[in-house]
């Protein structure tokens, strides 16, 4: 006969079961890394059988989710007692992420989830769209009453603030793990909140007017063009062009780590060896993947042909709309891989750091010229806008990832630009 204790009883063993799992999770994630630890690890840790693990999780994406969610729950409640423990007005961005630094493996946790579940088939894709949708309504919150005490600018654009100040915050959260030397996520998040206190587009009266004439040359497009000079006839090239396609496409889906070479062959319709034969290892094709996103990248960038180092700037919006609208596969695998690509034994680390490096020398050269030709107001630093651009465009792209219809990651990025650089 059962009873109701014993019913009780069991559902407090499986609980007890469940957190110990979630815990013995949360603790290899962060030791060895997602990628590198299997559920039979984790079952190991947790005392559990491998069939008695996959009772309470189906998959490990499963429950990298709850071990997420349980960091995002923390977050919240830390959010709330900030919020409630602050002056009127009183911005907690920096706070907050003082304290995420503070808690270890959150940073490492919520990039891998950020860029994995970024396919729409993921199991914690709805669910990080909510996270995103939650962090939008508690961010608007603050900023609205900050408006409303006179602590950001009157003219500011609350709900679209929100927006940009979130995913540049995620983007920052994501780089500062290539380049802790060099991005500081709390020191980034209060020079943004002092600017805030300025009016939209703002720039000192007493400040000179743009020069008519551009201090140029403006500096060359970071990274190299990809280039097929391997041997063979045209079959051998458009070959190579599908392995691409196919690899780009499965990994953006599946991620480097769970697409094997076999996959990629199943998916072009060619044996394991004919792959081998056009790119020898997988590490080489992943190169080879990355390699053809950035000479998409380069030429698209070239093509502007601007003069003024604000014009290029200025560029970037319509950019980044034809990549949302003609290749979303360039954008899907770029916010897998470099979520994916954190730790510092994946094969892909290095590129995405000198990358990122790249990247921040790049536009920290286009605002240092902009503000030399005046149009960048002489109150900004070069550094902290080029870090911040690069930081939002990644953010606004998760976001788009997540929710396509309802973020605009060119209109996004242009009201930014024009609020840096006034006309």
């Amino acid at each position: 006969m059962t009873t109701a204790a014993t019913t009780g009883s069991r559902q407090a063993r499986a609980a007890a079961t469940r957190q110990r799992i979630v815990d013995a999770a949360r603790e290899l994630f962060v030791s060895n890394g997602y990628r590198s630890t299997s559920l039979r690890d984790i079952a190991a840790a947790a005392s559990v059988s491998h069939p008695g693990l996959l009772g309470h999780f189906a998959s490990k994406d499963d429950l990298l989710a709850e071990v997420v969610a349980g960091f995002e729950d923390d977050n919240e409640r830390a959010f709330d007692l900030l919020a409630a423990a602050s002056d009127s007005g009183e911005l907690i961005f920096a706070d907050v992420a003082r304290r995420n630094a503070r808690t270890p493996g959150y940073l490492e946790l919520f990039a891998a989830l950020t860029g994995e579940a970024s396919a729409s088939g993921h199991p914690a894709h709805e669910r990080m769209r909510q996270r995103y949708a939650r962090l939008h309504r508690l961010s608007t919150d603050v900023l609205e009453d900050a408006a409303l005490h006179g602590t950001i600018g009157a003219d500011r654009d609350v709900a679209d603030e929100s927006v940009r100040h979130s995913a540049g915050w995620d983007g920052l959260q994501l780089i500062s793990q290539y380049l802790p030397e060099r991005v500081d996520v709390v020191q980034m998040l209060e020079e943004r909140e002092s600017l805030w206190a300025l009016p939209y587009g703002w720039r000192d009266a007493d400040s000179p007017d743009p020069s008519p004439t551009a201090a140029g040359p403006l500096p060359p497009v970071f990274g190299e063009p990809a280039v097929d000079d391997s041997p063979g006839y045209e079959v051998g090239r458009r070959r190579r062009a599908q392995i691409l396609a196919d690899a780009s496409r499965l990994f953006s889906q599946d991620g480097y780590g769970d697409t094997s070479l076999r996959d990629i062959a199943q998916a072009v319709g060619v044996s394991k060896s004919t792959l081998l034969h056009h790119y020898p290892s997988k590490e080489l094709l992943l190169s080879a993947v990355l390699s053809e996103r950035d000479s998409a990248i380069r030429v698209r960038s070239e093509s502007t042909h601007a003069e003024r180092a604000s014009d290029a700037l200025r560029a970037i919006p319509l950019g980044a709309r034809v990549s949302a609208l003609d290749e979303p596969g360039l954008i899907e695998v770029y916010a897998v891989l470099s979520c994916e690509a954190v730790p510092a034994m994946h094969p892909a680390h290095d590129y995405f750091a000198t990358r990122f490096s790249q990247a921040i020398d790049y536009f920290t050269e286009l605002f240092r010229l902009a503000r030399i030709d005046g149009d960048l107001p002489e109150h900004r630093d070069p550094e902290h806008e080029a870090i911040w651009l690069i930081a939002l465009w990644d953010g606004l792209q998760y976001q788009w990832l997540y929710d396509r219809g309802a973020v605009d990651v060119g209109a996004h990025l242009r009201a930014h630009l024009e609020d840096v650089l006034p006309s």
